[in-house]
């Protein structure tokens, strides 16, 4: 809370400095033009003093000049002071007679000398020159400066105590003003630590107020924002699991599925196989001896071969051997011939080019689900009569496509509830780091696109 005193402090001595500058440069100006109405008044004064006293003297020095220097010196000697003007008497050989005594007014202060000159004219000197003598009346600014002095100093008094009323009346408003300002700061600073829970009243001013409601929506918003992030969060996580979950079960039935080709393969072919054989020698020995025993081993011989055909369909749909004695492009050639004898009416062209990459396990099996399921939608769902496998290698993985001219995506792609296959395969492409795409084609129908980045797709050579 000391950082916000701090701030809200440093903004009044801001707005202080800037009051009191502005009222410094106003009364700077202001005293400026009263030191120039000064001089102007003083000039004028002595100026027309000096020149009302030369012309007075002018008239009577000469009648009592006439009666001799003394009787000029008694003149002036009652005369006395004339205000704003020294008079100096002096004979034929210059020697002073009389001078005239010193003012009586304010007497003992004088103006300071700068500010004397600053409003004093130009001395301004009359000669008056008779046959025994002359008469000299200089102008005398020095009482009309004190006089412009102490006008000065009392204005510039009350301009000083303007100055700190004024700058105190600003300092007191500005601390009312930006009270709430303080208030503001310290929520910031709570909120800077984390404290989403607080909230400020209702605060004076409009801006002020302003300010505060729309800091409390912020709060709210960001209230909301986080438990939003955290709840995104959870979710999240939980479809992680879920995801790692899905990937080691799909892991365990590839698993299931290639022990059980295998047993089918190595086990059940075997005794399909013997069976066959056994039934054909059987029916080889009872021709000609027994019409209805071989007529039964052949039926059973036939049958044995039927079943070891469909067994040997089975195995592929349940797990490729043949991608994992021999690679993907061979699995795949595999996938396109038995797809063209169960087909005989489908045109379906392969162009499979890995440049010597060797996919990692997992990955080619997913690569090779892809194919399969793409193949079995076209020809179920889309009913159609060409499709065109390509796979390929580069710099920046292995991309698969599959283009079909069937009838295309449902109306309803993708929320439709009937292609979780392709939904499971992108989660499967997905838990191998690549992405899935289907789109539809130019030729009407669907393009199958699968892509795995190279730090997955492809393994180390042993």
């Amino acid at each position: 809370m000391r950082q916000t005193g701090g701030t809200a402090m440093t903004l009044r001595l801001k707005i202080n400095l800037i009051v009191g500058a502005l009222t410094l440069l106003f009364l700077a100006a202001l005293l400026a033009q009263q030191v120039d109405d000064m001089r102007k008044s003083v000039n004028e004064e002595v100026v027309a003093a000096n020149r009302v006293a030369a012309q007075m003297l002018r008239r009577a020095v000469w009648g009592h000049a006439a009666q001799g220097p003394q009787a000029l010196v008694d003149y002036l000697t009652g005369m006395g002071r004339v205000r704003s003007n020294d008079i100096t008497l002096q004979d034929a050989k210059g020697a002073e007679l009389y001078r005239s005594p010193p003012s009586s007014y304010k007497q003992g202060r004088n103006a300071p000398d700068w500010f004397e000159s600053l409003v004093s004219p130009t001395p301004s000197v009359q000669t008056i020159r008779f046959p025994d003598g002359t008469l000299v009346v200089r102008a005398d600014a020095s009482r009309a400066a004190l006089d412009a002095w102490d006008e000065f100093v009392a204005l510039v008094g009350w301009s000083l105590l303007l100055l700190v009323a004024a700058n105190a009346a600003v300092f007191w408003l500005v601390g009312r003003a930006v009270r709430p300002f303080g208030r503001i700061v310290g929520a910031l600073n709570q909120l800077e630590a984390g404290r989403f829970d607080v909230e400020l009243p209702r605060l004076h001013g409009r801006e002020a107020a302003a300010i505060g409601e729309a800091f409390n929506r912020m709060v709210g918003m960001l209230r909301q924002n986080i438990a939003g992030e955290r709840r995104a969060a959870i979710a999240e996580r939980e479809l992680s699991d879920s995801r790692e979950l899905a990937h080691w079960v799909a892991g365990q039935i590839e698993q299931e599925r290639r022990s059980i080709a295998r047993e089918l393969h190595d086990e059940l072919g075997q005794s399909v196989t013997a069976i066959r054989s056994m039934a054909s020698s059987i029916a080889q020995r009872m021709r000609g001896v027994d019409a209805e025993s071989e007529r039964a081993a052949r039926v059973i011989a036939e049958e044995s071969s039927r079943l070891y055909e469909a067994m040997h369909g089975l195995i592929p749909r349940l797990a490729p051997l043949v991608l994992d004695n021999f690679g993907l492009p061979e699995a795949l050639t595999d996938l396109v011939e038995r797809t063209r004898r169960s087909h005989p009416g489908v045109r379906i062209e392969l162009d499979a080019q890995l440049a010597g990459a060797r996919p990692s396990s997992e990955v080619a099996l997913t690569l090779y689900r892809a194919a399969q399921e793409g193949i079995t939608n076209a020809l179920r769902h889309g009913h159609a009569r060409s499709l065109r496998l390509q796979v390929r290698a580069g710099d920046d993985g292995i991309a698969l496509q599959l283009v079909d001219d069937g009838t295309g995506l449902p109306v309803d792609w993708p929320e439709g509830g009937g292609q979780r296959g392709l939904r499971w395969l992108a989660e499967r492409v997905a838990s191998v780091g690549g992405h899935c795409q289907v789109e539809p084609s130019g030729a009407g129908g669907v393009c199958l696109r699968v892509r795995v980045p190279l730090d997955h797709a492809v393994e180390a050579a042993t």
